[in-house]
C-alpha cells in the first residue's frame, strides 16, 4: 500500500491565541491531524516561536517534513522578557495586525512546492482575524475554543448570573 503524495495530502493550517493555555490545546489537535494524514503548518507570533525554541532547544521542531512551524508578527514591539506578554495588549494587536500578515503566510503556503495547498484553518477563537482571510481566500475554517471544559461551562453560564444581578459586582470593597 502506497503512501499519500503530497499533493494529495489535506493540509491544515492551526492558529492559536499567543498565549499558553491556547497553545497547548492547538498543539494537541494540530497532532490528532496530523495523525490522521494531514500536512500541518502550525502558526506562532514570533515572539513565542522565540520563546519555544529557547526553551526546548534550537533543533527542537525540526525532523517532521509534514509538520511545520511558521511564524507571524503580533505587533507588539520586541521585549526580552521571558513570561507572557500583557494579554489585553496582546488582544488588541492580533486584532488590529495580524490579518495582513496571516494572509501573506498563506498565500506563501499555496504557492510553496514543499507543502499542499491549504484546504483549511483551524484557529484559536479569539483568532478572528484569520475569518476574513479564510473568506478572502476560500478556505474553510473552523473556530477552536481552547479553554477547558470547566472553563467553558462558566462561560456559558454567565448570562444567568448577569440576568439574577449578581454581576457586575455592586458596592466598594
Amino acid at each position: 500500500m502506497g503512501s499519500i503524495s503530497l499533493a494529495e495530502k489535506p493540509h491544515a493550517v492551526c492558529i492559536p491565541f499567543p498565549a499558553q493555555g491556547h497553545i497547548n490545546p492547538m498543539l494537541n489537535v494540530a497532532k490528532l491531524l496530523h495523525f490522521k494524514g494531514f500536512h500541518i503548518t502550525f502558526v506562532n507570533t514570533q515572539f513565542n516561536h522565540k520563546r519555544l525554541l529557547k526553551s526546548r532547544g534550537s533543533n527542537s521542531l525540526d525532523g517532521l517534513p509534514s509538520f511545520q512551524f511558521e511564524t507571524i508578527p503580533d505587533g507588539l514591539p520586541p521585549t526580552n522578557a521571558n513570561v507572557t506578554q500583557d494579554i489585553p495588549s496582546l488582544c488588541h494587536s492580533t486584532k488590529k495586525t495580524c490579518l495582513p500578515h496571516f494572509r501573506e503566510l498563506l498565500s506563501k503556503l499555496n504557492s510553496s512546492r514543499d507543502s499542499p495547498s491549504v484546504s483549511c484553518i483551524v484557529s484559536d477563537g479569539v483568532m478572528s482575524f484569520t475569518l476574513d482571510a479564510a473568506q478572502e481566500l476560500g478556505i474553510p475554517e473552523v473556530l477552536f475554543w481552547t479553554t477547558s471544559a470547566c472553563g467553558f461551562l462558566a462561560y456559558m453560564q454567565f448570562y444567568r448570573l448577569i440576568e439574577k444581578g449578581l454581576t457586575p459586582l455592586k458596592g466598594t470593597f
